[in-house]
């Protein structure tokens, strides 16, 4: 592909990429307004958030093995569409019942990461691929930060719906030029869509999210939460049996078995539970009125603008990995990234008390994301065969969002275990929240240091997978 060509496509999946990421975190500092606006509950206003979760969860590795199917550029556009379709009806939603219907369609562009990763591998030149996948994993990272830096301005300035109008005007052009300026990848798998799989997949990733994110409502010990923990567990076995058995699996096992797969896929669990659980309680610990002993009394405008580091060092982070890696490798870069989480959520645990340490903090976190990453979507890539590329890095990023879910439950169970007579939380409750997540990305960097190592030896070249033992290919370091 022509250089011009290469960045214009890249151009398209960075936009793509990072409007779902935005879309993430978005409207989560919104959902006060959106709860009053929509004369609902908070209970049911939290399913603006558990909705898109659960549908992004579902999505994400089914379309990413369609793409590898069936064409990566033809999924691509359609998954943009359903983003695009999805904006379209949360900006004109008049009840949180449409508003929530229209987050399960935005959340079909968890594909948009596992396609995006395909398809620079497919097109871009052997010694574009890492470098542009970084680039990439720091808009995705970035993409967060927006959400959470823009939110307060945007309700202010205008109201919520521009939340979603904007992403309507952004995606619009993106497929338009995708259409025109994207190839289609040549490189397609063989078999077909496991459906038995895929409904497998479905019903164990909403059987464990579910309860996880509505446990703090629902009761840790509720007949609903340990019934669908018990159901989780039954499914994933028959889900394992059934992908064993299956002549084209939706997910090969044998590549989730390679160690250069499962230990970057422990370390997402392990990070995204620290990192997810850090973009949602750490701008609550700034808001947090100065009355009840601790935190600034921050408005949502004021704690995004404080998060502004993160936001800053995730891009700048991510952009450099990809010239760092060559040189030091993936595996000591996801280490290092992972070990920043740690450092930050250690000072976080023992200096929260002035505004300055917060914004260090972002930033060291900041650090730590842009690295891990970039560095997870390098390792996964460079392991698995070009026909399987969408596949693995669906589950990886499945996995990390499973950490996420996990890492905020517990940090909530912590922060909201026990209140004060106002209702607010005790500062004890942060602080061993912080802890536990300093913990969680120590976990993080100890998988990271079990990934195993190998010295680039040229283009990466792979054996397809569809028979046999895959072979491990050279150039992942």
């Amino acid at each position: 592909m022509p250089r011009s060509s290469s960045r214009l496509t890249f151009a398209v999946l960075a936009t793509g990429a990072g409007v779902f990421s935005m879309l993430q975190s978005l409207i989560a500092p919104a959902l006060p307004t959106v709860q009053h606006a929509l004369h609902t509950s908070q209970s049911t206003a939290t399913w603006v958030m558990t909705a898109y979760l659960l549908s992004a969860s579902v999505f994400t590795p089914i379309l990413g093995r369609v793409g590898d199917l069936v064409g990566k550029k033809r999924t691509l556009v359609a998954v943009l569409l359903a983003v695009l379709a999805g904006c379209l009806v949360a900006a004109l939603a008049p009840t949180i019942g449409v508003l929530i219907v229209a987050r399960v369609v935005q959340g079909v562009g968890g594909a948009l990461f596992p396609l995006s990763f395909g398809i620079i591998r497919d097109e871009f030149a052997a010694s574009e691929v890492s470098g542009s996948i970084s680039n990439l994993s720091a808009v995705i990272a970035a993409g967060g930060g927006v959400g959470m830096v823009a939110a307060g301005p945007i309700v202010s300035a205008l109201d919520y719906h521009w939340l979603f109008w904007i992403p309507v005007a952004v995606v619009t052009m993106t497929v338009l030029i995708a259409l025109r300026y994207v190839p289609e990848s040549p490189k397609r798998a063989q078999g077909k869509v496991s459906w038995l799989g895929a409904g497998l997949l479905s019903a164990w990733l909403v059987a464990l999210l579910l309860p996880l994110s509505q446990a703090g409502q629902w009761g840790w010990g509720s007949a609903r939460v340990l019934g669908l923990f018990g159901a989780a567990v039954v499914l994933f076995v028959l889900w394992l049996v059934g992908e064993a058995r299956s002549e084209h699996p939706l997910i090969d096992l044998r590549v989730m078995r390679l160690p250069s797969v499962w230990t970057t896929n422990a370390a997402a669990l392990l990070f995204g539970a620290g990192m997810y659980a850090i973009w949602s309680f750490l701008p609550g610990y700034v808001q947090t009125p100065t009355s009840a002993g601790y935190g600034f009394g921050s408005s949502v405008t004021a704690s995004g603008l404080l998060m502004l580091p993160m936001l800053l060092a995730m891009f700048l982070s991510g952009v450099l990995s990809g010239r760092l890696e060559p040189r030091f490798g993936a595996k000591a870069l996801l280490t290092t990234g992972a070990a920043l989480g740690a450092l930050a959520c250690a000072i976080l645990t023992l200096w929260h008390d002035e505004q300055w340490q917060i914004g260090v903090v972002a930033g060291v976190f900041g650090l730590g994301i842009g690295l891990a990453f970039a560095s997870m979507a390098n390792l996964i890539v460079g392991s698995v065969t070009p026909e399987q590329t969408g596949a693995a890095t669906g589950m990886n990023a499945n996995i990390r969002t499973i950490g996420g879910s996990i890492g905020a439950a517990l940090t909530s169970v912590l922060v909201t275990g026990r209140l004060q007579p106002s209702g607010l939380p005790h500062e004890s409750g942060y602080t061993h929240g912080w802890a536990l997540l300093t913990l969680l990305c120590l976990g993080a960097a100890g998988a990271a240091l079990l990934v195993p190592v190998r010295r680039t030896t040229g283009p990466t070249t792979h054996t397809p997978v569809a028979s046999g033992t895959p072979r491990a290919p050279a150039r992942v370091r």
